[in-house]
């Protein structure tokens, strides 16, 4: 469960210019949603994940999956007393879910959306 409501969605130009670093040449970030310390984006190759780690951040793991790594997902939305929505993505290789919460700040609809498109291709 998250520990704040802070879940949001973040401009693609801006998560463009501020993970230019980790994109390919012409790669373009589509959505980005920012989970209080965690980033997700989707770009037009890939799923990146990034994770801050430790007290101060500073430490940050990119974790990239190329949508064709992806054998299946599941969306949970959000009950009455879990405010929380759930993401889990099954990689080819991996028995146990890579799994991220979403607080009410984001439309998990809109997520699985996006993931239906590059996923189902």
């Amino acid at each position: 469960m998250a520990l704040f409501g802070n879940a949001h969605t973040v401009d693609p130009a801006s998560a463009q210019q501020d993970y230019a670093r980790l994109l390919g040449q012409n790669e373009q970030v589509h959505a980005a949603y920012q989970l209080i310390r965690d980033t997700i984006l989707f770009t037009d190759r890939r799923l990146i994940l990034v994770d801050k780690q430790g007290i101060t951040g500073k430490k940050v793991e990119y974790h990239s999956i190329p949508y064709r790594s992806i054998t299946h997902f599941a969306v949970e939305t959000a009950g009455t007393f879990d405010l929380d929505a759930e993401l889990k993505i099954w990689v080819s290789g991996a028995s146990l879910p890579i799994q991220k919460t979403f607080t009410k700040g984001v439309d998990i609809y809109e997520v699985q959306a996006i993931l239906t498109q590059y996923v189902a291709k």
